[in-house]
Protein backbone atom coordinates (compact mmCIF):
# COMPACT_ATOMS: atom_id res chain seq x y z
CA UNK A 1 0.00 0.00 0.00
CA UNK A 2 2.96 2.62 -0.68
CA UNK A 3 0.84 4.46 -3.32
CA UNK A 4 4.22 6.97 -4.19
CA UNK A 5 6.14 3.53 -4.79
CA UNK A 6 3.75 2.21 -6.79
CA UNK A 7 3.33 5.69 -8.57
CA UNK A 8 7.08 6.21 -9.13
CA UNK A 9 7.30 2.53 -10.21
CA UNK A 10 4.03 2.67 -12.99
CA UNK A 11 5.69 5.82 -14.39
CA UNK A 12 9.88 4.53 -14.17
CA UNK A 13 11.15 3.12 -17.16
CA UNK A 14 12.47 0.81 -15.41
CA UNK A 15 9.45 -0.82 -15.76
CA UNK A 16 9.03 -1.38 -19.40
CA UNK A 17 6.86 -4.08 -19.47
CA UNK A 18 3.05 -3.52 -19.62
CA UNK A 19 2.58 -6.51 -18.02
CA UNK A 20 4.69 -5.56 -15.15
CA UNK A 21 2.51 -2.50 -14.78
CA UNK A 22 -0.65 -3.87 -14.77
CA UNK A 23 1.30 -6.39 -12.05
CA UNK A 24 1.36 -3.38 -9.71
CA UNK A 25 -1.97 -2.66 -10.43
CA UNK A 26 -2.98 -5.85 -8.04
CA UNK A 27 -1.63 -4.13 -5.25
CA UNK A 28 -5.09 -3.78 -3.65
CA UNK A 29 -6.03 -7.11 -4.32
CA UNK A 30 -3.06 -8.58 -2.90
CA UNK A 31 -3.51 -6.36 0.19
CA UNK A 32 -6.90 -7.67 0.54
CA UNK A 33 -5.53 -11.13 -0.12
CA UNK A 34 -2.96 -11.02 2.54
CA UNK A 35 -5.60 -9.51 4.71
CA UNK A 36 -7.63 -12.65 4.85
CA UNK A 37 -4.74 -14.90 4.92
CA UNK A 38 -3.64 -13.19 8.42
CA UNK A 39 -6.96 -13.63 9.79
CA UNK A 40 -7.56 -17.19 8.88
CA UNK A 41 -3.93 -18.60 10.06
CA UNK A 42 -4.29 -15.87 13.67
CA UNK A 43 -7.78 -18.51 14.24
CA UNK A 44 -5.69 -21.17 13.54
CA UNK A 45 -3.02 -19.83 16.14
CA UNK A 46 -5.82 -18.89 18.56
CA UNK A 47 -7.18 -22.17 18.68
CA UNK A 48 -4.15 -24.07 19.09
CA UNK A 49 -2.76 -21.43 21.95
CA UNK A 50 -5.83 -21.93 24.05
CA UNK A 51 -5.41 -26.09 23.30
CA UNK A 52 -1.58 -24.97 24.55
CA UNK A 53 -2.86 -22.91 27.63
CA UNK A 54 -5.04 -26.19 28.69
CA UNK A 55 -2.21 -28.56 28.18
CA UNK A 56 0.29 -26.28 30.29
CA UNK A 57 -2.21 -26.77 33.21
CA UNK A 58 -3.06 -30.02 33.12
CA UNK A 59 0.56 -31.50 32.28
CA UNK A 60 2.28 -29.37 34.70
CA UNK A 61 6.18 -31.20 34.95
CA UNK A 62 7.58 -31.56 37.91
CA UNK A 63 11.22 -32.52 37.10
CA UNK A 64 11.19 -29.23 34.58
CA UNK A 65 10.27 -26.27 36.42
CA UNK A 66 11.82 -23.93 34.44
CA UNK A 67 9.33 -24.89 31.18
CA UNK A 68 6.34 -24.79 32.81
CA UNK A 69 3.66 -21.73 31.66
CA UNK A 70 1.60 -22.71 34.99
CA UNK A 71 2.71 -21.52 37.93
CA UNK A 72 1.23 -24.99 39.48
CA UNK A 73 -0.67 -28.09 38.15
CA UNK A 74 -4.14 -27.20 36.70
CA UNK A 75 -4.65 -23.92 37.13
CA UNK A 76 -7.09 -22.02 35.74
CA UNK A 77 -5.79 -21.73 31.78
CA UNK A 78 -7.87 -18.36 31.79
CA UNK A 79 -5.08 -16.80 33.95
CA UNK A 80 -2.52 -17.99 31.58
CA UNK A 81 -4.55 -15.70 28.72
CA UNK A 82 -5.00 -12.66 30.96
CA UNK A 83 -2.10 -12.59 33.49
CA UNK A 84 1.19 -13.02 31.47
CA UNK A 85 2.61 -11.10 28.42
CA UNK A 86 1.68 -13.35 25.56
CA UNK A 87 -1.67 -13.80 26.60
CA UNK A 88 -3.07 -10.06 27.23
CA UNK A 89 -0.91 -9.03 23.97
CA UNK A 90 -2.87 -12.21 22.12
CA UNK A 91 -6.03 -11.08 23.36
CA UNK A 92 -5.34 -7.41 22.23
CA UNK A 93 -4.18 -8.18 18.63
CA UNK A 94 -7.34 -10.48 18.30
CA UNK A 95 -9.34 -7.42 19.21
CA UNK A 96 -7.58 -4.95 17.13
CA UNK A 97 -7.74 -7.76 14.24
CA UNK A 98 -11.77 -7.89 14.79
CA UNK A 99 -12.23 -4.80 14.10
CA UNK A 100 -10.17 -3.84 11.34
CA UNK A 101 -11.75 -6.43 9.42
CA UNK A 102 -15.25 -5.66 10.40
CA UNK A 103 -15.05 -2.10 9.64
CA UNK A 104 -13.23 -3.10 6.20
CA UNK A 105 -16.54 -4.70 4.91
CA UNK A 106 -18.13 -3.12 2.00
CA UNK A 107 -21.29 -2.04 3.97
CA UNK A 108 -19.39 0.32 6.40
CA UNK A 109 -17.20 1.45 4.25
CA UNK A 110 -20.13 2.85 1.91
CA UNK A 111 -22.49 3.85 4.67
CA UNK A 112 -20.08 5.40 7.17
CA UNK A 113 -16.04 5.50 5.52
CA UNK A 114 -14.54 7.58 8.69
CA UNK A 115 -15.15 3.95 10.49
CA UNK A 116 -12.78 1.80 8.25
CA UNK A 117 -10.59 4.96 7.95
CA UNK A 118 -10.12 5.08 11.89
CA UNK A 119 -10.08 1.47 12.53
CA UNK A 120 -7.78 0.55 10.01
CA UNK A 121 -5.08 2.93 11.21
CA UNK A 122 -5.22 0.58 14.39
CA UNK A 123 -2.78 -1.80 12.07
CA UNK A 124 0.21 0.34 13.94
CA UNK A 125 -1.32 -0.87 17.55
CA UNK A 126 -1.63 -4.44 16.18
CA UNK A 127 2.43 -4.65 15.06
CA UNK A 128 3.29 -2.68 18.12
CA UNK A 129 1.51 -5.94 20.36
CA UNK A 130 2.40 -8.51 17.59
CA UNK A 131 6.41 -7.26 18.44
CA UNK A 132 5.84 -7.49 22.36
CA UNK A 133 3.75 -10.70 22.20
CA UNK A 134 7.33 -13.25 21.94
CA UNK A 135 8.62 -10.88 24.79
CA UNK A 136 7.10 -12.67 27.08
CA UNK A 137 9.31 -16.03 26.81
CA UNK A 138 6.65 -18.70 26.94
CA UNK A 139 8.58 -20.97 24.61
CA UNK A 140 12.35 -22.18 25.47
CA UNK A 141 14.93 -24.38 24.13
CA UNK A 142 17.84 -25.97 25.92
CA UNK A 143 20.97 -24.64 25.37
CA UNK A 144 23.48 -27.24 27.24
CA UNK A 145 22.96 -30.51 25.25
CA UNK A 146 26.60 -31.84 25.52
CA UNK A 147 26.26 -31.77 29.13
CA UNK A 148 23.14 -32.52 29.28
CA UNK A 149 21.78 -35.43 26.58
CA UNK A 150 17.89 -35.44 26.54
CA UNK A 151 16.35 -37.89 28.57
CA UNK A 152 18.80 -38.35 31.28
CA UNK A 153 17.62 -37.54 34.53
CA UNK A 154 20.03 -38.33 37.13
CA UNK A 155 23.46 -36.05 37.36
CA UNK A 156 27.09 -37.74 37.50
CA UNK A 157 26.04 -41.41 36.90
CA UNK A 158 26.57 -44.04 34.30
CA UNK A 159 23.06 -45.57 33.07
CA UNK A 160 23.70 -48.73 31.73
CA UNK A 161 20.96 -50.57 30.04
CA UNK A 162 20.72 -54.60 28.81
CA UNK A 163 19.81 -54.64 25.10
CA UNK A 164 18.95 -58.16 23.18
CA UNK A 165 22.00 -58.92 21.50
CA UNK A 166 19.91 -60.00 18.42
CA UNK A 167 18.79 -56.08 17.97
CA UNK A 168 22.48 -55.19 16.99
CA UNK A 169 23.67 -57.92 15.52
CA UNK A 170 21.15 -59.83 13.63
CA UNK A 171 21.83 -60.41 9.99
CA UNK A 172 25.37 -59.09 10.42
CA UNK A 173 26.96 -62.69 11.03
CA UNK A 174 26.32 -65.85 9.20
CA UNK A 175 24.79 -68.68 11.78
CA UNK A 176 21.57 -68.97 13.83
CA UNK A 177 21.16 -67.90 17.55
CA UNK A 178 18.78 -70.71 18.86
CA UNK A 179 18.10 -68.11 21.77
CA UNK A 180 18.86 -64.97 20.64
CA UNK A 181 17.20 -63.56 23.64
CA UNK A 182 19.29 -64.82 26.21
CA UNK A 183 22.43 -63.28 24.30
CA UNK A 184 22.40 -59.76 26.17
CA UNK A 185 24.87 -56.66 26.18
CA UNK A 186 25.22 -53.52 28.23
CA UNK A 187 24.74 -50.41 26.53
CA UNK A 188 26.62 -47.22 27.49
CA UNK A 189 24.54 -44.42 28.46
CA UNK A 190 26.94 -40.78 28.79
CA UNK A 191 27.24 -39.03 31.85
CA UNK A 192 25.03 -35.93 32.30
CA UNK A 193 27.48 -33.70 33.65
CA UNK A 194 24.99 -31.07 34.87
CA UNK A 195 21.40 -30.16 35.12
CA UNK A 196 19.66 -29.08 32.22
CA UNK A 197 19.54 -25.07 31.60
CA UNK A 198 16.49 -23.14 29.42
CA UNK A 199 16.46 -20.38 27.53
CA UNK A 200 13.85 -18.17 25.85
CA UNK A 201 13.83 -17.85 22.33
CA UNK A 202 15.14 -14.38 21.08
CA UNK A 203 12.31 -12.46 19.53
CA UNK A 204 12.60 -12.30 15.72
CA UNK A 205 8.87 -11.09 14.93
CA UNK A 206 10.85 -7.74 14.91
CA UNK A 207 12.81 -8.81 11.31
CA UNK A 208 9.93 -9.74 9.62
CA UNK A 209 8.30 -6.01 10.41
CA UNK A 210 11.03 -3.80 10.49
CA UNK A 211 11.42 -3.54 6.99
CA UNK A 212 7.88 -3.03 5.43
CA UNK A 213 6.85 -0.86 8.22
CA UNK A 214 9.90 1.40 8.12
CA UNK A 215 9.44 1.55 4.22
CA UNK A 216 6.05 2.28 4.71
CA UNK A 217 6.43 5.05 7.62
CA UNK A 218 9.21 6.55 5.42
CA UNK A 219 6.64 7.11 2.77
CA UNK A 220 4.29 8.06 4.97
CA UNK A 221 6.66 10.92 6.38
CA UNK A 222 7.70 11.86 2.47
CA UNK A 223 3.71 12.52 1.91
CA UNK A 224 3.17 14.47 5.17
CA UNK A 225 5.95 16.70 4.23
CA UNK A 226 4.55 17.19 0.42
CA UNK A 227 1.07 17.45 1.22
CA UNK A 228 1.66 20.59 4.30
CA UNK A 229 0.89 22.98 1.91
CA UNK A 230 -2.76 23.82 1.63
CA UNK A 231 -3.68 24.11 -2.16
CA UNK A 232 -5.08 27.67 -3.66
CA UNK A 233 -8.80 26.91 -4.58
CA UNK A 234 -9.28 29.07 -8.50
CA UNK A 235 -12.96 28.19 -8.58
CA UNK A 236 -15.87 26.09 -7.42
CA UNK A 237 -18.45 24.87 -9.61
CA UNK A 238 -21.67 23.48 -9.17
CA UNK A 239 -22.95 20.87 -12.18
CA UNK A 240 -26.41 19.00 -12.40
CA UNK A 241 -26.86 15.71 -10.89
CA UNK A 242 -25.02 16.60 -7.26
CA UNK A 243 -21.69 16.95 -8.62
CA UNK A 244 -19.01 19.51 -7.89
CA UNK A 245 -16.06 20.83 -9.60
CA UNK A 246 -12.86 22.46 -8.02
CA UNK A 247 -9.89 23.53 -9.42
CA UNK A 248 -6.97 24.46 -8.23
CA UNK A 249 -3.34 25.68 -8.50
CA UNK A 250 -0.22 24.18 -6.02
CA UNK A 251 3.64 25.08 -6.94
CA UNK A 252 5.34 22.40 -8.91
CA UNK A 253 2.66 20.13 -9.05
CA UNK A 254 3.02 17.32 -12.18
CA UNK A 255 0.61 14.93 -12.80
CA UNK A 256 -0.34 12.38 -15.35
CA UNK A 257 -3.45 11.99 -17.32
CA UNK A 258 -5.72 8.84 -15.10
CA UNK A 259 -4.24 9.54 -11.90
CA UNK A 260 -5.38 10.68 -8.90
CA UNK A 261 -5.23 12.52 -5.93
CA UNK A 262 -6.21 12.60 -1.87
CA UNK A 263 -8.37 15.80 0.01
CA UNK A 264 -8.30 16.44 2.75
CA UNK A 265 -9.83 19.46 4.63
CA UNK A 266 -9.41 19.74 8.33
CA UNK A 267 -12.49 21.96 8.96
CA UNK A 268 -14.52 18.76 7.12
CA UNK A 269 -12.42 16.19 9.72
CA UNK A 270 -9.82 16.19 11.02
CA UNK A 271 -8.09 12.76 9.90
CA UNK A 272 -10.85 11.45 7.31
CA UNK A 273 -9.34 12.42 3.87
CA UNK A 274 -10.70 10.59 0.51
CA UNK A 275 -9.26 9.94 -3.24
CA UNK A 276 -10.43 11.19 -6.13
CA UNK A 277 -9.16 11.06 -10.20
CA UNK A 278 -8.06 14.04 -11.57
CA UNK A 279 -10.50 15.46 -14.12
CA UNK A 280 -7.65 17.90 -15.42
CA UNK A 281 -4.39 17.76 -15.02
CA UNK A 282 -1.32 20.78 -14.98
CA UNK A 283 0.16 20.67 -18.42
CA UNK A 284 3.13 22.81 -19.44
CA UNK A 285 0.74 25.99 -20.37
CA UNK A 286 -1.16 26.00 -17.37
CA UNK A 287 -0.84 24.76 -13.68
CA UNK A 288 -4.60 24.51 -13.07
CA UNK A 289 -5.47 21.00 -12.05
CA UNK A 290 -9.00 19.75 -11.05
CA UNK A 291 -11.21 16.98 -9.54
CA UNK A 292 -15.00 16.49 -10.16
CA UNK A 293 -16.92 15.25 -6.73
CA UNK A 294 -20.37 13.29 -6.76
CA UNK A 295 -22.33 14.57 -3.47
CA UNK A 296 -23.11 10.91 -1.99
CA UNK A 297 -21.62 10.59 1.39
CA UNK A 298 -21.76 13.33 5.14
CA UNK A 299 -18.63 13.81 4.01
CA UNK A 300 -18.87 15.50 0.70
CA UNK A 301 -21.76 16.77 1.56
CA UNK A 302 -20.46 18.59 4.48
CA UNK A 303 -17.26 19.78 2.22
CA UNK A 304 -19.92 21.10 -0.07
CA UNK A 305 -21.45 23.39 2.13
CA UNK A 306 -18.17 24.88 3.23
CA UNK A 307 -17.52 25.48 -0.68
CA UNK A 308 -21.06 26.56 -2.08
CA UNK A 309 -23.60 28.65 -0.34
CA UNK A 310 -26.73 26.83 1.02
CA UNK A 311 -29.44 27.17 -2.00
CA UNK A 312 -30.74 24.39 -4.55
CA UNK A 313 -28.14 23.51 -6.67
CA UNK A 314 -30.75 20.87 -8.65
CA UNK A 315 -32.10 24.45 -9.91
CA UNK A 316 -29.01 25.85 -11.36
CA UNK A 317 -28.90 25.34 -15.00
CA UNK A 318 -25.52 26.73 -15.96
CA UNK A 319 -22.85 25.99 -13.98
CA UNK A 320 -22.66 28.29 -10.75
CA UNK A 321 -19.39 29.74 -10.01
CA UNK A 322 -18.93 31.35 -6.20
CA UNK A 323 -15.71 33.84 -5.36
CA UNK A 324 -15.34 33.70 -1.90
CA UNK A 325 -12.63 32.76 1.03
CA UNK A 326 -12.63 29.00 0.89
CA UNK A 327 -11.21 26.83 4.05
CA UNK A 328 -7.89 25.32 3.57
CA UNK A 329 -7.55 22.26 1.38
CA UNK A 330 -4.73 19.81 1.35
CA UNK A 331 -4.03 17.14 -0.83
CA UNK A 332 -1.74 14.16 -1.34
CA UNK A 333 -0.37 12.75 -3.93
CA UNK A 334 -0.48 11.81 -7.10
CA UNK A 335 -0.95 8.39 -7.24
CA UNK A 336 -1.30 5.89 -10.04
CA UNK A 337 -4.00 3.97 -11.33
CA UNK A 338 -4.35 1.68 -13.83
CA UNK A 339 -5.95 4.53 -16.49
CA UNK A 340 -2.35 5.53 -17.07
CA UNK A 341 -1.80 2.74 -19.68
CA UNK A 342 -5.37 3.71 -21.51
CA UNK A 343 -2.99 6.12 -23.67
CA UNK A 344 -0.33 3.39 -24.28
CA UNK A 345 -2.21 1.01 -26.04
CA UNK A 346 -3.34 1.67 -29.64
CA UNK A 347 -6.69 1.07 -29.35
CA UNK A 348 -8.77 1.93 -26.36
CA UNK A 349 -12.14 0.79 -25.22
CA UNK A 350 -13.06 3.15 -21.93
CA UNK A 351 -16.22 2.37 -20.42
CA UNK A 352 -17.62 4.72 -17.23
CA UNK A 353 -21.16 4.14 -15.43
CA UNK A 354 -22.21 7.40 -13.41
CA UNK A 355 -19.88 9.81 -11.94
CA UNK A 356 -17.05 6.55 -12.69
CA UNK A 357 -16.86 9.40 -15.89
CA UNK A 358 -14.19 11.51 -13.79
CA UNK A 359 -10.83 9.02 -14.45
CA UNK A 360 -11.22 9.29 -18.33
CA UNK A 361 -12.04 13.05 -18.29
CA UNK A 362 -8.33 14.13 -17.40
CA UNK A 363 -7.25 11.92 -20.82
CA UNK A 364 -9.93 13.42 -23.03
CA UNK A 365 -8.47 16.90 -21.78
CA UNK A 366 -4.97 15.62 -22.54
CA UNK A 367 -6.00 14.65 -25.91
CA UNK A 368 -7.72 17.81 -26.12
CA UNK A 369 -4.59 19.61 -25.89
CA UNK A 370 -2.45 17.64 -27.68
CA UNK A 371 -2.42 13.84 -28.88
CA UNK A 372 0.35 12.91 -31.46
CA UNK A 373 2.83 12.35 -28.55
CA UNK A 374 1.03 9.22 -27.44
CA UNK A 375 0.37 5.94 -28.83
CA UNK A 376 -3.32 6.03 -28.63
CA UNK A 377 -4.74 6.16 -32.77
CA UNK A 378 -8.74 5.03 -31.59
CA UNK A 379 -10.67 5.20 -28.76
CA UNK A 380 -13.87 4.00 -27.99
CA UNK A 381 -15.64 5.75 -25.30
CA UNK A 382 -18.85 4.69 -23.88
CA UNK A 383 -21.02 5.85 -21.14
CA UNK A 384 -23.92 4.68 -19.68
CA UNK A 385 -25.93 7.29 -17.04
CA UNK A 386 -29.07 6.79 -15.10
CA UNK A 387 -30.83 10.63 -16.44
CA UNK A 388 -29.89 12.76 -19.09
CA UNK A 389 -29.08 15.45 -16.68
CA UNK A 390 -25.37 13.33 -15.62
CA UNK A 391 -24.74 13.89 -18.90
CA UNK A 392 -24.40 17.73 -18.99
CA UNK A 393 -21.61 18.64 -17.17
CA UNK A 394 -19.59 16.51 -19.48
CA UNK A 395 -21.25 17.13 -22.70
CA UNK A 396 -19.17 20.35 -23.60
CA UNK A 397 -15.75 18.83 -23.32
CA UNK A 398 -17.15 15.66 -25.80
CA UNK A 399 -18.42 17.80 -28.08
CA UNK A 400 -15.00 20.50 -28.24
CA UNK A 401 -13.31 17.25 -28.63
CA UNK A 402 -15.45 15.63 -31.71
CA UNK A 403 -15.24 18.86 -33.13
CA UNK A 404 -11.41 18.75 -32.82
CA UNK A 405 -10.83 16.05 -34.71
CA UNK A 406 -13.23 16.25 -37.36
CA UNK A 407 -11.33 19.58 -38.26
CA UNK A 408 -8.37 17.34 -37.87
CA UNK A 409 -9.58 14.89 -40.13
CA UNK A 410 -9.49 12.05 -38.06
CA UNK A 411 -13.15 11.37 -37.36
CA UNK A 412 -12.41 7.78 -36.72
CA UNK A 413 -9.37 8.62 -34.01
CA UNK A 414 -12.66 8.60 -31.04
CA UNK A 415 -16.43 6.95 -31.14
CA UNK A 416 -18.32 7.95 -28.59
CA UNK A 417 -21.42 6.34 -27.47
CA UNK A 418 -23.47 7.91 -24.84
CA UNK A 419 -26.47 5.39 -23.20
CA UNK A 420 -29.34 6.76 -21.21
CA UNK A 421 -31.38 4.10 -19.34
CA UNK A 422 -33.81 6.46 -18.02
CA UNK A 423 -36.11 9.32 -20.88
CA UNK A 424 -37.48 11.67 -18.97
CA UNK A 425 -36.23 15.26 -19.73
CA UNK A 426 -34.21 14.01 -22.62
CA UNK A 427 -35.60 17.24 -25.11
CA UNK A 428 -34.37 19.56 -22.73
CA UNK A 429 -30.98 18.69 -23.51
CA UNK A 430 -31.34 17.90 -27.51
CA UNK A 431 -30.77 21.06 -29.34
CA UNK A 432 -28.24 23.09 -31.30
CA UNK A 433 -25.51 23.24 -28.84
CA UNK A 434 -25.12 19.48 -28.17
CA UNK A 435 -26.55 18.37 -31.75
CA UNK A 436 -22.76 16.20 -31.95
CA UNK A 437 -24.00 13.95 -29.62
CA UNK A 438 -27.60 13.58 -30.56
CA UNK A 439 -26.66 11.10 -33.03
CA UNK A 440 -24.44 9.28 -31.02
CA UNK A 441 -26.95 9.01 -27.59
CA UNK A 442 -28.64 5.90 -27.41
CA UNK A 443 -31.96 4.61 -25.18
CA UNK A 444 -31.16 1.36 -23.00
CA UNK A 445 -28.29 -0.24 -22.22
CA UNK A 446 -25.05 -1.47 -24.63
CA UNK A 447 -25.01 -4.73 -25.97
CA UNK A 448 -21.81 -5.79 -24.59
CA UNK A 449 -21.30 -8.88 -26.46
CA UNK A 450 -22.01 -6.87 -30.44
CA UNK A 451 -20.27 -4.29 -29.08
CA UNK A 452 -16.62 -5.97 -28.44
CA UNK A 453 -17.11 -8.52 -31.78
CA UNK A 454 -17.59 -5.10 -33.51
CA UNK A 455 -14.49 -3.98 -32.16
CA UNK A 456 -12.76 -6.91 -32.24
CA UNK A 457 -13.64 -6.87 -36.47
CA UNK A 458 -12.62 -3.24 -36.83
CA UNK A 459 -8.82 -4.06 -35.34
CA UNK A 460 -8.26 -7.16 -36.17
CA UNK A 461 -5.00 -8.49 -34.65
CA UNK A 462 -4.17 -5.73 -32.50
CA UNK A 463 -4.30 -5.46 -28.93
CA UNK A 464 -7.21 -3.57 -26.93
CA UNK A 465 -6.93 -2.22 -23.73
CA UNK A 466 -10.15 -2.62 -21.78
CA UNK A 467 -10.79 0.00 -19.03
CA UNK A 468 -13.52 0.38 -17.04
CA UNK A 469 -14.97 2.78 -13.95
CA UNK A 470 -18.54 1.76 -13.08
CA UNK A 471 -20.85 -0.59 -11.14
CA UNK A 472 -19.73 -4.25 -10.43
CA UNK A 473 -22.50 -5.54 -12.69
CA UNK A 474 -21.01 -3.56 -15.94
CA UNK A 475 -17.03 -4.93 -14.65
CA UNK A 476 -17.55 -8.37 -14.46
CA UNK A 477 -19.70 -8.53 -18.15
CA UNK A 478 -16.84 -6.90 -19.57
CA UNK A 479 -13.83 -9.01 -17.54
CA UNK A 480 -15.66 -12.07 -19.15
CA UNK A 481 -16.06 -10.86 -22.26
CA UNK A 482 -12.38 -9.57 -22.30
CA UNK A 483 -11.68 -12.83 -21.31
CA UNK A 484 -13.32 -14.68 -24.41
CA UNK A 485 -11.47 -15.72 -27.95
CA UNK A 486 -12.80 -14.02 -30.88
CA UNK A 487 -12.32 -15.25 -34.94
CA UNK A 488 -10.38 -11.65 -35.54
CA UNK A 489 -7.29 -12.65 -33.58
CA UNK A 490 -8.10 -8.89 -31.67
CA UNK A 491 -6.77 -9.80 -27.68
CA UNK A 492 -8.49 -7.47 -25.24
CA UNK A 493 -6.67 -6.25 -22.20
CA UNK A 494 -8.98 -5.81 -18.83
CA UNK A 495 -8.09 -2.78 -16.57
CA UNK A 496 -10.64 -1.58 -13.53
CA UNK A 497 -10.37 1.19 -11.18
CA UNK A 498 -12.52 1.02 -8.00
CA UNK A 499 -12.17 3.19 -4.58
CA UNK A 500 -14.67 1.17 -3.07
Amino acid sequence: MCRTLLAYLRGSQKVPSRRTRRLLDKSRMFHITCGVTICVFSGVHVAAHLVNALNFSVNYSEDFVELNAARFRDEDPRKLLFTTVPGLTGVGMVLVLFLMVTASTYAIRVSNYDIFWYTHNLFFVFYMLLMLHVSGGLLKYQTNLDTHPPGCINLNRTRYQNIPLSEDFHGLFPGDFSKPDELTRNKFVKICAEAPRFQANFPQTWIWISGPLCLYCAERLYRCIRSNKPVTIISVISHPSDVMEIRMVKENFKARPGQYIILHCPSVSALENHPFTLTMCPTETKATFGVHLKIVGDWTERFRDLLLPSTSQDSEILPFIQSRNYPKLYIDGPFGSPFEESLNYEVSLCVAGGIGVTPFASILNTLLDDWKPYKLRRLYFIWVCRDIQSFRWFADLLCVLHNKFWQENRPDYINIQLYLSQTDGIQKIIGEKYQALNSRLFIGRPRWKILFDEIAKCNRGKTVGVFCCGPNSISKTLHRLSNQNNSYGTRFEYNKESFS
